[in-house]
């Protein structure tokens, strides 16, 4: 988790510019992107063996205050910020869990007939999901058998990836939620495991990965290119149940009298004809 820290901290100073820090470079060729990290500790008010020692994760017990002037002097938002508190004091391990789903939940899911909605817990896993979720990203009623992890998707599944226009903001947003979870679960094998596995199967992943971007999932658009219903523009949303922290919910909803909304219950009706 040390090298995490400070690759992270090594990436969020390369993109801060010294005149937007209030630093003077009198025309300076530099020869780090940045800021060095003599200047962070100057601005973060720490001394620089301090910072040094905090990037190669040897700190020890840092203080809420350093890693808020260290999160200040180089920008970062309440995610990245939360995700450096995460790497620089590390969650106490949790006990190995299987994944479950509340009854209510799974009712929930089945009662937005009309939407695509699936629950999505550690490591990008796909635990749940309804009939037209199913039908949106395998195109039939029910998920294949076997565990399904939506990174594993993203990056390795040929399907999924024609199906998401804008492929990279898809894959830039999974690796975002995947470093954030790594975060706050240091000690995650099965988490180690998967980023290993994506990293050797695929350029893209490793790419992305070492820019070390943490995002949380809320809300946006997807642009969706689907073999049967064609363009399906989807506004999706993420509410988290109260009692879970590492469950999401993550509904896919289309503007009401909308083509999409149509291409949906065409989509639905399709496959219910065949059945």
């Amino acid at each position: 988790m040390s090298k995490d820290l400070g690759e992270f901290l090594r990436s969020r100073r390369a993109r801060v510019r010294p005149e937007d820090a209030g630093l003077p470079t009198y025309g300076e060729r530099r020869r780090v992107a940045g800021l060095r990290r003599e200047e962070v500790a100057l601005l973060a008010g720490v001394s620089v063996p301090y910072y040094v020692r905090l990037e190669q994760g040897r700190a020890g017990n840092v203080s809420d205050e350093v890693l808020a002037a260290v999160g200040r002097v180089l920008g970062l938002d309440a995610t990245e910020h939360a995700h450096l508190r995460n790497l620089a004091r590390p969650p106490g391990r949790r006990a190995a869990e299987g994944v479950r789903v509340r009854p209510t939940l799974r009712r929930v899911l089945d009662a937005l007939g009309d939407t695509p909605a699936f629950v999505m817990g550690r490591r990008t896993e796909m635990v749940a999901c309804n009939r037209l979720a199913a039908l949106l990203f395998w195109n039939q009623p029910t998920p294949p058998p076997g565990p399904h992890n939506c990174a594993r998707l993203v990056f390795l599944d040929g399907h999924t990836r024609t199906l998401f226009r804008d492929w990279e903001h898809k894959a830039r947003e999974t690796v975002s939620f995947l470093r954030l979870d790594a975060g706050r679960h240091p000690d995650d094998r099965e988490l180690a495991a998967l980023v290993g596995e994506l990293s050797v199967k695929s350029a893209d992943f490793r790419r992305l990965w070492a820019e070390h971007e943490v995002r949380e999932r809320a809300a946006g658009r997807n642009v969706l290119d689907h073999p049967l219903a064609g363009e399906l523009v989807l506004d999706y949303d993420s509410l988290r149940p109260g009692d879970d922290d590492d469950q999401v919910l993550i509904t896919y909803l289309a503007e009401p009298g909308s083509r999409t909304e149509e291409a949906l219950r065409f989509l639905a009706s399709w496959h219910a004809t065949r059945v």
